[in-house]
């Protein structure tokens, strides 16, 4: 219990010294309108979003997240290793921004990127990028900085940058590899800096304080994993990980 409450306390005091460095410019970027959540909420609740999707709405608060992203009408945005077509945040971002006159770029795990550059993604002009619990696209085949560095160049000067991934406890060292899972708030913030962001907003809403981050097979242990089959039912009760969301800006000049 000591250990699970030093957690928590550490990741609070972590949030909060990143949201302190970065309030300046926090009130240049707006949440979702009210008019956008509405829209949102259709999506969110279509009877043809299969159960598997629906179920994790509890822990993944899509609605709150896009909000607090910033998602409006008419973007021009790329979904980094959306899962597919049938991508749990592809579903609900990719008709939003279709319907509404923008454009979705979804950049597949199976590319090349950032290796090669994805055909027909317009570098230098996206509006907002999103990257959701692709932790992978950090860790694996190219060092993590160099995607950091990709998703910048993607943006157009004053673009968005929205991300949502499993935290590590700050009191440990960050695995280079990530193999748990998870990665530290302090790790990631770095290597968006040293690639140019402006983070301007941290956000509770996908926390889970249930979360020790000390499992068997790292965040691969809790749902809707569940690597191992041993002991289910108590990560079940658990629910999904714990999770940083940061908004950052590349400057306009």
């Amino acid at each position: 219990m000591k250990t699970l409450i030093k957690s928590i306390v550490g990741s609070a005091v972590v949030a909060a010294s990143l949201f302190m460095g970065s309030a300046v410019t926090a009130d240049e970027h707006v949440p979702a309108s009210a008019d956008t959540q509405a829209k949102l909420k259709v999506l969110i609740a279509d009877p043809d979003r299969p159960e598997r999707h629906t179920n994790r709405d509890k822990y993944r608060h899509p609605l709150e997240t896009l909000t607090f992203m910033g998602i409006k009408p008419g973007l021009k945005v790329a979904e980094i290793f959306p899962g597919g077509q049938g991508g749990w945040y592809r579903r609900i971002i990719e008709p939003f921004i279709k319907e509404s006159g923008g454009e979705y770029y979804p950049v597949s795990g199976r590319s090349d990127w950032p290796a090669e550059s994805v055909e027909d993604l317009p570098y230098g002009t996206l509006d907002m990028v999103f990257v959701f619990r692709a932790h992978g696209f950090l860790i694996y085949d190219e060092p993590a900085q160099e995607h950091v560095d990709e998703l910048f160049k993607m943006l157009k000067p004053g673009g968005y940058f929205g991300i949502v991934d499993h935290a590590e406890r700050e009191e440990v060292e960050q695995d280079p590899v990530a193999k748990n899972g998870y990665v530290k708030e302090s790790y990631f913030k770095a290597m968006a800096e040293k690639a140019g962001f402006k983070l301007i907003k941290t956000s509770d809403i996908n926390r889970n304080p249930k979360d020790t981050k000390q499992h068997p097979n790292g965040v691969y242990s809790l749902p809707p994993t569940l690597a191992g089959w041993v002991g289910n039912d108590k990560f079940r009760a658990i629910g999904e990980s714990d999770r940083f969301t940061h908004v950052y800006q590349k400057p306009a000049n």
